[in-house]
């Protein structure tokens, strides 16, 4: 199944951030990595997430779905985490 990392920047101060969130944990898999940042395991497309979350968006807003594949590094998480990753972009 296809992992995506998805990042979103809601501009206005004071943002109701609940719908984007609520959003992201209907995916029956997903972590939410740091601040903005949310990786879900899903068989939609880039698209299909994009449009999803959109929903929850202003005009100002910005939204990002990367299409996660094999190659990543990182630093500072759990081994744990690293190994949940790693499982899923094989």
């Amino acid at each position: 199944m296809p992992m995506y990392m998805v990042a979103y920047d809601l501009h206005q101060q004071g943002q109701n951030y609940d719908c984007i969130i609520r959003k992201l944990k209907n995916y029956p898999t997903h972590w939410h990595m740091q601040g903005s940042v949310w990786i879900v395991d899903t068989n939609q497309t880039s698209v299909e997430v994009r449009d999803g979350l959109a929903k929850c968006l202003d005009q100002n807003d910005k939204l990002m779905v990367w299409r996660l594949d094999k190659e990543a590094a990182w630093s500072g998480y759990p081994e744990g985490i690293s190994n949940w990753i790693k499982d899923r972009c094989r």
